[in-house]
């Protein structure tokens, strides 16, 4: 039986998606044009995040120039990049009346910053309009750009996010499009050009990674100054997709979690349904970077 119809384990669980603030904010996308994460990488969160009035946006489109082999992103050619989605972005996260947003991507290779620009006006109008929301940013590596990142960091985001995703070894299999060292000197830059905005990064157990080498992992985290992390379960979205090679039990993350607060990573949220932007809100509280409360 493969790995995508075996029984999950009892802790693998998720609510199902409904409920009146799910649609409301359905029916808001739609009508903007606009684009969850949630939705596209088929979190298994997503009926709880949307009824606490919370999304992960989605910009550059919903086409991705990768094909990672665990996400569910389609990939391929994508539509010419379209200017007026921070616009629309922000008028989206004023009407929801959100106090904490999370802003991620598709890649956006075919680009020549990447899509730097629009993650930087998306930032900024949404400052205009609510001047007291918190903007989380989930970067893609921007094949290295320095200048890419430096226009997402001069837009002062809360936190500045980049997912490291898997150990070191799996990169060529699970990520091989992309390059650690690259990840690791991103998350490293940002700390260093503006230690006022946190790092964050986030990786997914299951893919295979053997217990040392998740820390190694974490001990390059903090040499990078990585100071939020986030580690959560793989789970297969496709039979097309990577194959979940086991289901690490709760108490593999407590001990993760425990291993890394020891090394000196400010907050970190270890579970299997965790994921990178999964209350984000409440993980940036957590770590005394911000002061909000959700209007869900």
């Amino acid at each position: 039986m493969s790995s995508l119809r075996a029984r999950k384990p009892h802790w693998i669980r998720a609510q199902f998606p409904s409920g009146m603030r799910y649609g409301e904010i359905k029916r808001l996308l739609r009508e903007e044009t606009l684009h969850t994460v949630c939705e596209e990488a088929r979190c298994p969160n997503i009926g709880e995040c949307f009824n606490r009035g919370t999304a992960t946006f989605m910009i550059l489109g919903d086409i991705c120039t990768r094909a990672c082999g665990f996400c569910a992103v389609t990939s391929g050619r994508p539509s010419p990049i379209d200017w007026t989605e921070p616009q629309r972005l922000a008028e989206a996260v004023e009407r929801l009346n959100l106090a904490y947003v999370v802003i991620t991507s598709v890649n956006r290779d075919d680009a020549a910053d990447g899509g730097a620009q629009i993650f930087a006006s998306c930032i900024e109008l949404i400052r205009r309009r609510r001047p007291e929301t918190a903007v989380e940013v989930l970067i893609p590596d921007f094949l290295g750009d320095r200048d890419a990142l430096e226009t997402v960091l001069s837009a002062d985001p809360t936190v500045l996010n980049h997912n490291v995703e898997t150990v070191r070894r799996l990169y060529p299999t699970v990520r091989y499009q992309a390059r650690y060292e690259r990840s690791l000197e991103l998350l490293q830059r940002a700390s260093e050009w503006t230690p006022r905005i946190p790092t964050k990064t986030g990786f997914m157990l299951g893919l295979g990674e053997e217990r040392d080498e998740v820390s190694e992992l974490l001990r390059d985290l903090r040499g990078a100054n990585v100071e939020l992390l986030t580690v959560g379960q793989y789970l297969r979205p496709s039979q097309k997709h990577l194959p979940v090679r086991r289901y690490a039990p709760p108490e593999e993350f407590d001990s993760i979690r425990e291993e890394a607060l020891s090394l000196g990573f400010r907050h970190v949220e270890s579970g299997p349904m965790v994921r990178s932007s999964y209350h984000a809100d409440e993980q940036a509280r957590a770590a005394r970077l911000v002061n909000v409360e959700l209007h869900a």
